[in-house]
């Protein structure tokens, strides 16, 4: 499988996944949790549907034009959604607050994927 490819279901599937605990969270966990919890509960479905959308743009993009940039910004999406939305929903659900200090490493990911997709766009607009 191409990494394109990969990409493009990873991408697809947290997307998925961003609607279906998007759901859980308002019809499930809205009562059981604090507000607080269920505010950092929904902002890791937000972040994470965001960053399908940008795994999807860059799976696109990296199948018409492969580089190692957009490879580099995929992956750094893909590490994103796991470390920031994934510590996010941990820490919701479990209240364990030692979590929270995972979610910047995530947050830095998805920085990282943006700059290289910026950078990898770049390229790809000065193609001749």
């Amino acid at each position: 499988m191409k990494t394109a490819q990969i990409f493009l279901l990873l991408g697809a599937l947290a997307g998925f996944f961003s609607v279906a605990f998007g759901a859980f969270g308002a019809h499930v966990l809205q009562d059981s949790l604090s507000p607080h919890m269920f505010s950092i509960f929904n902002k890791a479905v937000h972040y994470q549907g965001l960053h399908a959308m940008a795994l999807l743009f860059t799976g696109l993009l990296m199948s018409l034009s492969p580089s190692r940039l957009l490879r580099w910004a995929g992956i750094s999406f893909i590490a994103g959604i796991l470390l920031f939305s994934g510590s996010l929903y941990a820490l919701s659900l479990s209240g364990i607050r030692m979590l929270g200090a995972i979610t910047p490493l995530g947050g830095l990911s998805f920085l990282t994927g943006w700059l290289l997709l910026a950078a990898g766009g770049w390229k790809y607009g000065n193609r001749t």
